[in-house]
């Protein structure tokens, strides 16, 4: 079998059509569809008491306005809570469009359509919508106080509350574990709101046919099945009468991961209710105010610790500021307060969160999902550790490192999946011998020292991180020879510039032993695959490319048995290498996959040369047995699913060197560098791309990306001139290293790699920042400014 695809810097694909225009995205289609255009509450939270339309009726090219009394009984119910738990004992959903309330600025109230997008802008500003004020509830900690409330049957605007405990080997819990620690330390940590932000923000485009009621739906997700199944529930039709597409996506990061958004639902009713194609594509100031955000909590931390470093007990409280509703559950939070452990052994741990409502964006997972945030707390608290004893801090870590002779290793903690968090495979010292290589970490004494004597300031930091990924259910992958020898891969779940083209073909190139260039992917068509979870949580790999692989396995075994016919040979005796079975030992005995292809397909009709060779009396097989295999479907392709037992887990350690200006406290990162362990790597340069655009995601999170709201639950910031971003020159070079410790769990030994470049940068950052100054640092992202505060406060 060829295998030297699997493990290359293959280039990507994708990127020719990408980068020279030639992407399809969502806005390319639908050129003469009807438009829709929103009419959204500028207020944080309001009683709608009138909706005046009669100032719209006539503009010129309006076809029709909707409130949420024009809906039907089955589109005007709230949207769907995708993901129940026992803890969201308060979840709450929003309507298609505001029924009597609105929670936050920028939810929908008001939806128009008219000839295009200009005209029902303009029908849009004439509609006068008259509302009460109601007090807004902003911020996690005036909201955990519940003295006015987002939603009148949710007491204390507590949508859940959960605990975890693990107790020490000696059964202590971590309170007392802590109480009888030689050390403690308590302290708090701030991580404020930020927001996914693609480049390409949401879009609906649908079509309805009226003779034989089928509904066309593209959009801009990361989970075409799913919306699938949603859309067909909300408007009452048959699945197989619905199609749900994604085209090129610019963007995800899990924003769109949330499904069904309104506009999911009332772009396709709207097109069924008119008979004519309606299409929206959400404006930047609509991505910012009514799309979705993540990050905000408050950390409260108690940790006791031995002499060594040690942590004997560690106490975690966590208020997580959910918006103003809930249709993601609480995944954020509970994969914060799991994957807060990193890959560390700790004595006993309690964690404890709060998830409150606020009249703000709602929160759903953007890239890291809850982990930057874990990854914050942890490794805040290794370096407060160090500095309590004075110790260095990668000796602080090595002394709680998970050995590589413990796994797998329990958690003793249930994680995202409802499964147990048990790590199936890593080598934690050794990624940190690693980095510290990488960027001299040894030695930065006396680089910090001759900096000293220039008047300059500089700090190293590092953060580790331990990633849950490729979570279940299941994925799937369909795979067909054609009798010209091309490979046609399909799967279910959705891309959005991550290269699954590449990998994915990479995989079943490997697998089949044909060239790279005859394989082609098909994703996110619920035409070609009907089933599938989606893309988030670095599951795509893992998930969809386990189960090409065992499609492949079936295709392969398939083509053996066809083969070992014609060439009246043993199956076990032959191989495929470019695209040809051959018997080992014989050179001059082979058969193209085509013609395998062909032959699995027995014909009646020669209608083309190729059709002409499977036909019953062509000769080309042998007669005095079936070509077809009883029980077994004509053509050469297969089918199959992979369903993980748990997650995987991937691991990685990031260190930067950061220079701060004694006069405008201007931070400017010098080096990063990057250790990451996703199991095999199936390209290498895919992963470093993924890592790269990770890391400046993470040095925006860390330094300048924050939702700044007023007290009256406005966003001040809501547009690219206000709301900061690095550019290029705000992103180091990334130096970087790879361990492969292949999981244990699945056929490919694969870990995923997707959100792992942003998990622990904000946690670097800080502990750099802190190395050049001398000042805790407890909050991010931190700018200038506040660290100029920090000065002034420390006297510095």
């Amino acid at each position: 079998m060829t295998t030297k695809l699997f493990g290359e810097p293959v280039q990507r694909r994708e990127d020719p059509r990408l980068i020279t225009g030639q992407g399809r995205y969502l806005d390319d289609l639908g050129q003469d569809a009807l438009a829709a255009a929103f009419v959204r509450s500028p207020h944080a939270h309001a009683r709608i008491r009138d909706i005046d339309v009669s100032a719209a009726v006539d503009v010129e090219g309006l076809v029709a306005i909707y409130t949420w009394e024009d809906l039907p009984e089955r589109v005007r119910d709230p949207l769907p809570l995708l993901i129940p738990h026992p803890a969201l004992t308060h979840g709450r959903t929003a309507y298609p469009l505001a029924r009597d309330i609105v929670r936050h600025v920028g939810e929908p109230v008001v939806m128009v359509v008219a000839r295009d997008r200009y005209l029902a802008e303009d029908a849009a500003s004439l509609i006068t919508v008259d509302y009460e004020f109601l007090k807004p509830v902003v911020g996690i900690e005036e909201a955990a106080q519940g003295v006015h409330l987002v939603h009148e049957d949710v007491p204390g605007n507590v949508g859940a509350h959960m605990i975890q405990e693990v107790p020490s080997a000696a059964g202590l819990g971590a309170r007392e574990a802590i109480d009888a620690a030689p050390h403690t330390l308590a302290f708090r940590l701030d991580i404020e709101r930020s927001a996914s932000m693609p480049l390409e923000g949401r879009g609906v485009y649908a079509r309805w046919d009226p003779d034989d009621r089928s509904l066309r739906v593209y959009t801009s997700t990361q989970t075409s099945t799913s919306v699938r199944m949603a859309v067909a529930a909300k408007l009452g039709l048959p699945l197989p009468s619905v199609e749900v597409i994604a085209p090129d996506v610019g963007g995800g990061f899990g924003v769109k991961i949330v499904h069904p958004w309104p506009e999911e639902v009332l772009v396709p009713w709207a097109a069924m209710l008119l008979g004519r194609e309606v299409k929206w594509a959400e404006d930047r100031r609509e991505h910012f105010i009514s799309s979705a955000h993540e990050r905000g909590q408050v950390q409260h931390v108690r940790v006791g610790f031995d002499d060594e470093g040690r942590v004997l007990g560690l106490d975690v409280t966590i208020l997580h500021d959910h918006g103003a509703y809930t249709p993601y559950g609480i995944i954020v939070p509970i994969i914060t307060s799991t994957q807060l452990l990193g890959p560390y052994r700790i004595g006993a741990y309690r964690v404890e969160f709060s998830s409150i409502y606020t009249n703000t964006v709602q929160v759903t997972p953007y890239r890291g999902a809850g982990r930057p945030q874990a990854a914050f707390c942890m490794e805040r608290t290794m370096d407060k550790i160090a500095a309590h004893l004075g110790k260095d801090r990668a000796e602080v870590r090595e002394a709680n490192f998970i050995r590589p002779d413990e796994f797998p290793y329990d958690q003793g903690l249930i994680f995202q999946d409802g499964r147990p968090l048990i790590y199936d495979s890593g080598d934690y010292p050794e990624s940190l011998r690693v980095l510290k290589g990488l960027i001299g970490w040894d030695g930065f004494a006396e680089e910090k020292e001759r900096a000293a004597a220039e008047g300059r300031r500089i700090g190293i930091g590092l953060g580790c991180y331990v990633e849950g990924t490729g979570v279940g259910p299941y994925e799937g992958g369909h795979v067909q020879v054609t009798s010209d020898g091309r490979v046609h891969v399909s799967t279910g779940l959705t891309s959005q510039g991550q290269g699954h083209e590449t990998v994915f073909a990479q995989i079943a190139a490997t697998e089949l032993g044909v060239p790279l260039d005859r394989v082609s992917v098909v994703t996110g068509d619920t035409r070609r695959f009907g089933y599938a979870v989606g893309t988030f949580a670095s599951r795509a790999a893992v998930m969809s490319g386990n189960a090409i692989a065992l499609a492949c396995r079936k295709v392969r075994e398939k083509a053996l048995r066809i083969a070992a016919d014609a060439l009246e040979a043993d199956p076990r005796d032959l191989t495929i290498e470019d695209g040809e079975v051959r018997v080992a030992g014989n050179p001059s005995a082979s058969i193209p996959l085509a013609t395998v292809a062909v032959l699995s397909n027995p014909l009646r009709y020669a209608f083309d040369e190729e059709a002409k060779r499977a036909t019953q009396f062509s000769g080309a097989a042998p007669m005095d047995r079936p070509p077809v295999a009883e029980g077994e479907e004509p053509g050469l392709e297969g089918r199959d699913y992979y369903s993980p037992v748990r997650s995987t887990f991937a691991s990685g350690m990031h260190a930067a060197i950061v220079e701060t200006d004694p006069d405008t406290a201007e931070i400017r990162i010098l080096r990063y560098a990057v250790v990451h362990d996703c199991g095999r790597l199936i390209n290498p340069m895919i992963v470093e791309g993924q890592i790269h655009g990770g890391v400046a995601q993470g040095v925006g999170g860390a330094l300048y990306e924050r939702m700044a709201y007023d007290g009256h639950g406005q966003l001040l910031n809501a547009s690219f001139m206000d709301f900061l971003m690095p550019y290029a020159t705000e992103v180091p070079l990334i130096e970087t290293a790879h361990l492969e410790t292949p999981s244990p769990l699945n056929p490919l030994g694969i870990k995923g790699a997707g959100e792992a470049g942003v998990i622990p940068v904000s946690a670097v950052i800080a502990s750099a920042i802190e190395d050049a100054e001398g000042i805790a640092v407890d909050r991010m992202p931190i700018s200038p400014s506040e660290l100029h505060d920090l000065r002034s406060r420390a006297g510095s």
